[in-house]
């Protein structure tokens, strides 16, 4: 038996195994309802993982990209906010660091050989 709460159209909004304030209602842990929103649960995190590994090659196409503005001359370094223009020093720093280390790192850069 876990413990549910629904919203005012009787949706699940959350599930426990413990009681808590708030909950509405029980289910058993059998119960189609519950497993159809546990599997939607999964799909949601697996979607979020995906997006969050995204996130992290995305930050280097941007680093890239305002690398290519700035040598084009499309856009000054100093045209950037000083939050933005710290950040992407000190990414740069660190890659030109890991430089050296090229011989450790495979392909994807994270890891090692």
């Amino acid at each position: 038996m876990v413990y549910v709460q629904r919203d005012e159209q009787g949706r699940l909004l959350r599930v426990a195994h413990d009681p808590f304030e708030g909950m509405t209602a029980t289910l058993a842990e059998e119960h189609e309802e519950l497993q159809a929103w546990l599997t939607m649960q999964e799909e949601v995190r697996a979607r979020l993982a995906s997006l969050q590994g995204s996130d992290l090659e995305l930050v280097r196409v941007l680093e890239d990209l305002v690398g290519v503005l700035v040598s084009r001359g499309v856009i000054r370094y100093t045209d950037l906010p000083e939050a933005a223009r710290r950040k992407l020093h000190q990414r740069a720093e660190t890659r030109s660091q890991l430089g050296g280390l090229s011989g450790l790192l495979g392909d994807g850069e994270s890891e090692l050989i």
